[in-house]
């Protein structure tokens, strides 16, 4: 049935050390993926992280509650079977990066899109070697191919734990530029969230909020933070 969900059987979650990894116990039985691989994680406080999640179920298992395990699962059983095209996807956000497209006006909108997005492309330029050019309105903005090829260069060298946890904070906040600016820690979580969000409470504050709007940003911001928490837990 649709509604079926998987009853806690096991009485303890536990990390443990294998060759090339930690793996996540329920009592005795090792942890699988949805496809049936070995849950393998690169570094002890992921596994630790993932237990605890395990262990915090109670009666049926709520995979909403469990990020970190959903992320293990993604980057075991998607993105390391398909590599190459997740770069090439991610590197895409690079091409119509949020911070490059900006608002032919009010005057108030433009300055705090600029006040706001113009540092972190000058970080970009500066830090990764990669200028993104920007334009006015929702027209494509070509961009400098070797721009690109370097900010392609950035997501390649990523693990694929890594690399999923960029996909998400890049898809989440539309920017490739903020997500690598979380990775390299210049830049906190939340304050590269409040950045993605520039146009959003603009909007706000001229015509107020609307429930399913802030709903939905709840959520996205949740998934966003989730996913700069991923990224650490990956990294040895």
């Amino acid at each position: 049935m649709s509604d079926w969900k998987p009853k806690r059987f096991w009485k303890k979650a536990a990390a443990v050390a294998e060759a090339g990894g930690f793996a996540v116990k329920l009592d005795e039985k090792p942890l699988k993926t949805p496809a049936k691989a070995d849950l393998l994680v690169p570094t002890e406080a992921m596994a630790q992280a993932i237990a605890a999640e395990w262990d915090a179920q109670v009666d049926v298992v709520d995979p909403g509650s469990m990020p970190v395990t959903r992320g293990a699962n993604a980057a075991i059983d998607k993105v390391a079977a398909q590599r190459a095209e997740v770069v090439a996807l991610l590197t895409e956000y690079g091409d119509s990066d949020l911070l490059c497209y900006r608002a032919a006006g009010p005057v108030e909108l433009i300055e705090k899109q600029a006040e706001a997005w113009d540092p972190m492309l000058d970080w970009a330029a500066e830090t990764l070697n990669a200028r993104l050019c920007v334009g006015e309105g929702v027209m494509h903005v070509s961009q400098d191919p070797a721009a690109l090829e370097r900010l392609m260069a950035e997501l390649d060298a990523l693990g694929h734990f890594e690399l999923a946890a960029a996909h998400d904070l890049i898809s989440i906040s539309g920017s490739l530029i903020l997500a690598v600016a979380v990775m390299k820690r210049a830049l906190e979580p939340e304050r590269a969230w409040t950045l993605s969000r520039v146009d959003e409470d603009w909007q706000i504050s001229q015509w107020g909020e609307d429930d399913e709007a802030s709903a939905n940003e709840i959520i996205k911001r949740a998934a966003f933070l989730d996913a700069a928490r991923f990224y650490r837990l990956s990294l040895t």
